[in-house]
């Protein structure tokens, strides 16, 4: 098939958050090309008619979609599903609607909540009129950006309270890209747990559970994956936060109950072909949820690909996958 592979503009002097989808798209059209398929590489803007255009000459039989911003900015990932969807353009991964709902952190801790499934307490700004109560050290982050843009050790507010996070919240707005929220830090271990479309089932394959590893941090140091962790090569943060796939026996019901909750993620989303949930366990062994990412990083270094890689897939295997459960 002739697959057009759509990713945001990357600009020559973009982060390397941003650079990274360039990696992606020359991993996939790799491993389509070993397919026996004809990967077309179209880069897109906020010019959607041109867009249009490049598409309706081209007249792929698929999209692989692989925006992850426009303009640099993650609150646009979801109208490059919903010009494809217009178009009546088949695509992979998830929907737009799921795109919006997953990309905005606030939006997805909402349907998380409202189907009984545990993510930390969190507030806005505008939610300064409320009265919640405040305990423990609580975190800055992003509405709308990924890839732990803004977001370091120095984003915990150790002794936090109502009005410092409020100040706090309205000082990083910028740095944070223009929307942001505090949430309850979860002190404990990390997890990601990587999912897969089966053809041959109804559900898909929970893939190898990975744990975020913080065992050569000092006592006192803040345990977060944050932007240093996954892209400053070099820092301590990046060295000293590996990947592991390896657990003991007596983390068997927590495993199982992280599974549990990643499969009702994938249902409650409506996610297809692959995504990815972060949690984060605290101290008595109790999950959260922290992100719900409908399409995770696909380059060869990635936490997804690494999953798959511990289930036995080859790369095409999976891209087979993820373009046989897309959206018609």
């Amino acid at each position: 098939m002739k697959i057009a592979i759509l990713h945001g503009e990357v600009a020559k002097d973009a982060c390397p958050d941003e650079k990274d989808v360039l990696v992606q798209v020359d991993y996939v059209t790799e491993g389509l090309a070993r397919l026996s398929h004809e990967p077309v590489n179209v880069p897109v803007s906020l010019d959607l008619a041109a867009a249009a255009r490049t598409l309706s000459t081209l007249c792929p039989a698929i999209v692989f979609n692989l925006v992850e911003s426009l303009i640099g900015k993650g609150g646009l990932i979801h109208i490059v599903p919903a010009l494809l969807e217009a178009l009546k353009i088949p695509y992979t991964g998830a929907g737009a609607e799921t795109m919006l709902f997953t990309s905005n952190k606030i939006l997805a801790k909402k349907w998380i909540t409202s189907a009984g499934l545990p993510t930390p307490p969190w507030f806005t700004t505008s939610d300064a009129h409320r009265d919640f109560p405040i305990s423990g050290p609580w975190l800055i982050k992003s509405v709308w950006e990924h890839a732990s843009i803004g977001l370091d050790e120095d984003s915990v507010i150790r002794e936090a309270d109502r009005g410092r996070l409020l100040a706090e919240m309205d000082a990083r707005r910028d740095t944070l890209g223009g929307a942001c929220l505090a949430e309850a830090f979860i002190d404990g271990r990390e997890f990601n747990l990587s999912l897969l479309a089966n053809m041959r089932e109804s559900v898909p394959e929970v893939l190898p559970p990975a744990e975020i590893r913080f065992d050569a941090y000092p006592p006192g140091k803040v345990r977060v994956v944050g932007y240093r962790s996954k892209w400053e090569e070099g820092s301590f943060e990046f060295n000293h936060t590996p990947r592991s796939f390896t657990f003991p026996e007596t983390d068997a019901p927590l495993l199982l109950r992280l599974k549990e909750l990643a499969l009702r993620c994938w249902n409650l989303f409506d996610l297809r072909g692959y995504a990815r949930v972060d949690f984060r366990v605290d101290k008595e062994g109790r999950p959260w949820i922290l992100e719900v990412n409908a399409n995770p990083c696909l380059s060869p270094d990635a936490g997804f690909l690494a999953a798959t890689l511990h289930a036995n897939l080859t790369f095409e295997e999976v891209l087979e996958r993820i373009i046989g459960d897309h959206k018609h």
